[in-house]
């Protein structure tokens, strides 16, 4: 998921694609932990994913305190 689609979505859509993105990232990681993935680099791709939806989603509460 890229910067420019996660800016473009409303605070509600990024709060509910953190908790679903969480939720793959963990099933994936145990997943893999299991049985290895054929690409590893999906886990670190969805591990970015979730890094920019807190990310944008922490900017936005900062904005509204202030």
């Amino acid at each position: 998921m890229k910067a420019s689609v996660v800016r473009e979505m409303t605070t509600q859509e990024i709060a509910e694609q953190l908790v679903e993105q969480k939720v793959n990232y963990a099933k994936m990681k145990m997943g893999h932990s299991i049985t290895p993935l054929e690409n590893p680099n999906e886990l670190k791709n969805l591990r970015r994913a979730v890094a920019r939806l807190a990310t944008e989603l922490n900017k936005r509460n900062q904005n509204t305190e202030q």
